[in-house]
């Protein structure tokens, strides 16, 4: 395990790390390494990664505001944050460089204490479950040194609740619930 700022400083360089949120530790790296975290996990390089951030500011730099009502943005976006729900919008070309071939992105700010220090200090990160591909969520920070050796840990082991995230799309005029979650969208749907 890193001191806090040897991890800061190897994510910062690249390094895929471990992290733990409010509902399962994820794998995450700055959107410059994003590929290695689909060789460790074995990922298929067509499911896209999320975008975890410390504010809403800086993840609305990844959203096409073109296709997206700001208005939505300042009233039921914000109002998810930080919490376990994934939004799936519409992504400008910054947003589209974290998920090549893709036009939206999944964003999300964790209700997790570590990882917002984290993410303060790194800005916005792509992230994913700890696991290989097809299984399940690893819980302990000790199943996911020995199934990702090479990936950093400087933190205390906390599995947060063990659901993944909520997540929801925004379909052009609606909200469309993708996957139940640990949290209910806040009734937006239509």
């Amino acid at each position: 395990m890193l001191s806090f700022p040897s991890f800061l400083l190897a994510v910062r360089q690249g390094a895929v790390a471990a992290l733990p949120t409010d509902t399962v530790p994820a794998l995450a790296a700055i959107p410059q390494s994003r590929d290695r975290i689909y060789l460790l996990k074995r990922r298929d390089p067509n499911k896209p990664l999320i975008l975890m951030g410390a504010t809403a500011a800086e993840l609305a730099d990844y959203v096409d505001f073109g296709r997206f009502p700001p208005s939505l943005w300042k009233t039921v976006v914000t109002s998810c944050w930080p919490g376990a729900i994934t939004l799936v919008l519409p992504a400008n070309g910054p947003g589209q460089g974290c998920n090549p071939g893709q036009d939206t992105l999944g964003l999300r700010i964790p209700n997790h204490p570590i990882a917002l220090a984290v993410l303060q200090q790194t800005g916005p990160l792509l992230t994913t479950s700890a696991n290989r591909s097809g299984e399940p969520p690893l819980r302990s920070w000790r199943e996911i040194q020995g199934a990702f050796p090479e990936v950093v840990i400087g933190t205390v082991p906390d599995p947060g609740s063990g659901q993944p995230s909520t997540v929801v799309a925004w379909q052009g005029d609606r909200w469309e619930t993708l996957r139940p979650g640990a949290h209910p969208f806040p009734g937006y749907e239509s």
